[in-house]
């Protein structure tokens, strides 16, 4: 049976500069899952989005409504997101997204 197609969703605050980096990761990661994946921008103020992914810092990448990063960030502003090797980024790595696909595409 073919593992069910994850949900892909960009939250963003129209504000933060750090939406670029995370949607160039974003693309990167689905362009290496191969699997012709598609996701959802939503920006933080728009009344259509869903109560679950509301609260969450900019930007912040949903697979199947959870959060990519371990420890997500529930307030309202820019976020950083820790690298793997002690330095902050603005945008979670390639390699974590990879792995949030890959375990909700299982």
């Amino acid at each position: 049976m073919a593992a069910a197609t994850p949900k892909i969703e960009l939250i963003y605050d129209a504000d933060c500069p750090n939406v670029g980096r995370a949607r160039e990761r974003l693309s990167q990661a689905v362009a290496e899952r191969g699997q012709g994946l598609g996701w959802t921008e939503w920006r933080s103020d728009d009344p259509a989005l869903p109560d679950y992914a509301r609260g969450h810092g900019s930007p912040t990448i949903l697979i199947d409504e959870r959060d990519v990063a371990a420890d997500p960030s529930r307030a309202g502003s820019c976020r950083l997101y820790d690298q793997g090797d002690g330095t902050l980024d603005p945008a979670p790595p390639v390699a974590v997204i990879l792995a949030a696909l890959r375990e909700r595409s299982a």
